[in-house]
């Protein structure tokens, strides 16, 4: 085994350098025969400025950032493929929807919100999910995020909600979280964004991976076919592997073992071929029932229940390679509401409105003009022939002799012709700056949602609400907060509260309306992708462990063997060394050792913390000892046995356990 590591190891180091040509070059292509000593007058002399090679080498350096986003600036990307299912043309004329033979390439990044592009990737957050479709009559951009509704209505308040969650402008504290004052005096004074509130207290703020997060378009687009008939439509991305999320003290933990988790555990998946899946389903609303509902279609804080519109599964994403350089694909990746194609069109939701316009505004500055379509990452596949020239880091060589239309000396060319046409719809009334009443209820969703989680679901909400109120200093914006918290469900407003100290406001009734689909139970099962440790030491019995790993595997496990120290143990390559790892990178854990383990306090915690955290537990062959160590043989989840791998697979395919009586474990 570990002649085919080194083996890799070389591989690796070879794909670092270009094999045509080893020799360094300045930008200008002039051979470089020393990058380590600037030009001096003598050894012990003054640097000489006609040092070509030093000047750029550290005037590339100064300027090789560009500004990081504003938000999402924390992100990962993959590039993929999109297979459609079945034509739409009664619903679109859009091509790529149309023709079940093309695979249509994508990229995709996937991204924190609030922190900077240093910040972890496991915080309590929104996340992105965007997505370019790489289209034959040019790019398409779903650019959504993994919760289907926002916290503001119009636009005009993003830059208020964006500096209230943002570090707070005296001390620049706290990075990357919503658990300060200036982000809950902003929720209790503006209670559109009780809904997303609601959404970002529950476990969908802490997805265990982004292959398994679902993601939506959070706005009402309009799908338009070739008769010019429009219906309303809602993007839904659903991952195959199903819906899953980290509990939050593990969060914690994850952040200081491995802030990178999420963005590693993309990568990783691609590279081993356990390429991340997802299917693209639509909710459908005719124009003729655009007020059948009581709420607005236009309001992004709004979602339209599956029980009212069931989800219309259309195609499936692959997302197959991974970037081959992070700053010029992940980072220089634009999107925009704005790009789409003909048969799909806007609505007049006030916030997409509003990012039609500032996502091309933002794209200018971050990447210097308006030529970074010409970006390979952001570069149709699509011709492109226009009379738009010149400015920052223009690539293309235009050899036509004109630059305007009409003209007659190109032949007219390039000329406006059979392309993209708006959706034709009548619109009139007085220039006013209102919300519409449509859209002046913030409490009924949010009840919605409450009423639709699983029991340990609403129990971790109300932990969260008070870690993230309990880090609010002012206690005018705590008691704010927990008026509409009240409002939404008096049960919410009560624990909350009470957890607080402080009184529960008065309530009123609310509905007892639920969505189911709005729980995370009921996911799809699978052991597949699921990373297992399996604890190990020097005498541990290989043989008993090797069928129960190979049964694991052959289902689609990824099993990491942990040892006290690298190297092999019963003749086993060890992959990870105690002391280096921690149970909260994994999604189970099996002692397959006891005898040399049970007084190790690494090995013993780390089967505890797995157990704290809801992950199955096994124990096989002496590793019975460990978990008799632990005093928990007996309890949900834990699989002890010589023939545990049918019924451990399932353990972890279940995700976790959060039933289990966990008060008898150290903190």
């Amino acid at each position: 085994m570990q002649p085919e590591r080194d083996a890799k190891d070389r591989q690796l180091d070879a794909d670092r350098v270009p094999l045509d040509d080893l020799t360094m070059t300045t930008d200008q292509g002039i051979r470089v025969d020393d990058t380590d000593n600037s030009l001096k007058a003598g050894l012990r002399g003054p640097t000489l400025m006609e040092d070509f090679h030093a000047r750029e080498k550290l005037t590339r350096f100064d300027h090789e950032r560009i500004p990081e986003r504003v938000v999402h600036a924390r992100g990962a990307g993959a590039y993929g493929i999109f297979e459609l299912y079945e034509p739409l043309a009664d619903l679109t004329s859009a091509a790529f929807l149309n023709d079940t033979s093309v695979k249509t390439p994508t990229f995709v990044r996937f991204s924190t919100v609030a922190g900077s592009r240093g910040s972890a990737d496991t915080v309590r957050d929104v996340r992105g999910f965007a997505t370019k479709f790489y289209t034959t009559q040019g790019n398409f951009d779903i650019v959504g995020n993994n919760f289907p509704v926002f916290f503001i209505q119009d636009g005009i308040k993003f830059p208020d909600f964006v500096h209230a969650v943002k570090p707070e402008p005296h001390n620049e504290i706290p990075q990357a979280q919503s658990a300060h004052d200036t982000f809950w005096d902003f929720v209790q004074l503006q209670p559109e964004t009780l809904h997303m509130v609601m959404w970002l207290m529950s476990d969908r703020a802490i997805p265990r991976s982004y292959r398994m997060m679902q993601g939506f378009g959070v706005h009402t687009f309009r799908l338009v076919n070739a008769s010019g008939q429009g219906t309303f439509v809602k993007w839904h991305w659903r991952p195959v592997l199903g819906t899953y999320s980290l509990v939050w003290d593990e969060v914690l933990r994850v952040q200081g073992n491995d802030p990178d988790y999420n963005r590693r555990d993309l990568w990783e998946a691609i590279e081993r071929g356990a390429c991340p899946e997802y299917e693209l389903c639509v909710q459908l609303v005719p124009e003729s029932r655009e007020h059948d509902f009581d709420f607005d279609l236009l309001d992004a804080t709004k979602i339209i229940p599956e029980e009212q519109v069931p989800l219309r599964r259309i195609g499936k994403m692959t997302l197959n390679r991974n970037p081959q350089n992070f700053f010029a694909e992940t980072e220089q990746v634009a999107f925009h509401t704005a790009n789409v194609v003909p048969g799909i069109d806007f609505t007049n939701d006030p916030l997409l409105q509003a990012r039609n316009f500032s996502y091309l505004d933002t794209q200018l500055l971050r990447l210097g003009g308006p030529n970074f379509p010409q970006i390979p990452v952001n570069r149709p596949i699509a011709p492109v022939r226009n009379d738009q020239r010149d400015g920052f880091h223009q690539h293309l060589i235009h050899e036509s002799r004109t630059s305007y239309a009409p003209n007659s000396i190109s032949g007219g060319c390039p000329a406006a012709m059979d392309g993209y046409r708006h959706y034709q719809e009548k619109v009139e009334g007085t220039k006013i700056r209102m919300r519409s009443p449509s859209f002046g209820d913030h409490y009924s969703q949010a009840t919605l949602f409450w009423n639709s989680m699983a029991h340990w679901e609403k129990r971790h909400i109300v932990a969260a609400f008070l870690f993230e109120l309990g880090h609010v200093a002012r206690k005018h914006v705590k008691e704010g907060v927990l008026v509409h918290l009240s409002k939404i469900h008096p049960d919410l407003g009560a624990q909350v509260a009470r957890g607080l100290g402080l009184p529960a406001p008065a309530t009123g009734e609310v509905h007892t309306n639920a969505s189911p689909a709005l729980s995370m139970t009921g996911q799809p099962r699978s052991v597949a992708t699921r990373k297992i440790a399996v604890l190990m030491a020097d005498g541990t019995d290989a043989a008993a462990v090797s069928s129960f790993r190979q049964a694991l595997e052959g289902q689609g496990a990824i099993c990491e063997i942990v040892a006290p120290h690298e190297g092999e143990v019963g003749g086993v390559p060890v992959d990870r060394q105690l002391s280096a790892v921690s149970s909260v990178t994994y999604d189970a854990v099996v002692a397959a050792d006891g005898a040399a383990l049970a007084g190790e306090s690494r090995a013993l915690f780390f089967v505890l913390e797995s157990f704290k955290h809801g992950k199955a537990v096994g124990a096989v062959g002496s590793g019975r000892q460990l978990v008799e160590a632990a005093r928990l043989p007996n309890d949900v989840g834990v699989i002890v046995g010589d023939d545990i791998a049918g019924s451990f697979a399932e353990a972890v395919a279940g995700h976790r356990f959060y039933d289990r009586d966990v008060s008898r474990v150290p903190a």
